[in-house]
């Protein structure tokens, strides 16, 4: 009997560890963080990801409960035909998470509460890779961008390079939500509103 797995099922499993990888970089999520959260070891998770360790069930059930997906997105089992997108919030900081966005890789959308900061703590600056747009749907936002900072109305938008030292928070004095769109560095996220011509409906 020919055990030999056939090659739509190779190229599934193949694939499991690029979306491991692009699903945890998305997420700002390190391996030893992720090896916290799952029990699974970094070289296990390493080697997961690299393609050099097969995926089993055992090892994808927490990797999904840790992400915060369904099970089928690791192995990009064929869709179901229902474009819902049913994706639980992650809370990180006190922050809330909203995916809006199914597959990871490629350009991501979250809908973000900032809880109110107190005045006194002083922001702390990250850097990734990455290209970022936000837009206020309430609230206020605070963006500090290197040396600048900036307050942002509900209404308003923002997009800036993650690479540069960068800070987002609401000032209070009640929570902010915000739509993001987050992409891969150099991969620049415009919204563009077409004029109506006088001859369009």
């Amino acid at each position: 009997m020919d055990e030999t797995p056939p090659d739509d099922f190779t190229a599934v499993l193949d694939g499991v560890g690029p979306r491991l990888r692009d699903l945890r970089q998305q997420r700002g999520t390190t391996l030893a963080q992720l090896s916290e959260d799952t029990g699974i070891s970094v070289s296990t998770l390493s080697r997961l990801e690299s393609g050099q360790r097969k995926p089993t069930l055992e090892l994808l059930l927490p990797l999904a409960r840790a992400h915060q997906v369904p099970l089928d997105e690791l192995v990009d089992a064929p869709a179901t035909g229902d474009p819902r997108v049913r994706l639980r919030p992650i809370t990180r900081g006190g922050r809330t998470f909203l995916p809006l966005t199914r597959r990871p890789g490629g350009l991501q959308a979250y809908k973000v509460v900032f809880p109110a900061e107190p005045q006194a703590r002083t922001p702390e600056l990250k850097t990734h890779e990455g290209y970022e747009w936000v837009y206020v749907l309430s609230g206020r936002l605070r963006l500090v961008l290197g040396d600048r900072d900036f307050t942002l109305e509900a209404g308003e938008v923002a997009e800036f390079d993650t690479r540069l030292p960068h800070w987002l928070g609401s000032p209070g004095p009640g929570p902010a939500e915000v739509l993001s769109l987050f992409g891969p560095q150099g991969e620049r996220l415009h919204v563009r509103a077409r004029p109506r011509g006088r001859d369009e409906d």
